[in-house]
């Protein structure tokens, strides 16, 4: 299992170093092992396909950063790494979310981000009171924002940092919550 795991490593930055000078799409499987040393069986052993290796690769880099940070009391220092790391491989990034566009890198991190979100809402939400389908709504509403964000602040569009994005996150989901209590106390 451990050399499985440092084979998908050296798979892995192989394509990211092929990436910063080349589309995802121009990129074969053959130029792909070579460069990594091994051959296309060791590949296919692990992977199905190109895309299924980049979506690992996000998973092991990036994921796996605000999984870690699973509470609401430092969920945004998961999400500060996660714009650190999207900052040191700007090249890859934007390599991939150029050859895939936005649907598949959706696709890539949107169940993963949506559990993390999950539980960052659901303990607001505990703490307000809110009902489950309005937690919902917000996780899936907060989840897709996450990613315009990211990938708007990734294409250079936004002038925010990423703390000042964060705390912006943050504070909108608060006000977010305490009106949606207020609302609920009213009725």
């Amino acid at each position: 299992m451990k050399h499985s795991d440092e084979t998908k490593k050296i798979l892995a930055t192989s394509l990211k170093a092929l990436m910063k000078g080349k589309s995802l799409e121009k990129i074969s499987i053959r130029e792909l092992t070579e460069n990594a040393g091994v051959n296309r069986q060791t590949f296919y052993y692990h992977f199905e396909d190109i895309y299924d290796l980049l979506k690992w690769t996000f998973q092991q880099e990036t994921i796996q950063l605000l999984d870690v940070h699973e509470s609401t009391h430092v969920w945004q220092d998961g999400l500060l790494q996660l714009f650190r790391y999207l900052d040191e491989n700007r090249e890859i990034c934007l390599c991939a979310l150029r050859s895939l566009g936005r649907d598949h890198m959706k696709r890539f991190f949107y169940a993963d981000i949506h559990n993390i979100f999950g539980r960052v809402v659901s303990e607001f939400g505990e703490k307000y009171e809110a009902p489950k389908e309005y937690m919902s709504f917000l996780t899936h509403f907060y989840t897709l924002s996450l990613g315009s964000l990211v990938e708007s602040w990734l294409l250079g569009e936004m002038e925010q940092t990423p703390e000042e994005i964060i705390e912006m996150i943050d504070l909108f989901i608060q006000d977010q919550l305490r009106g949606g209590q207020q609302r609920i106390k009213g009725e």
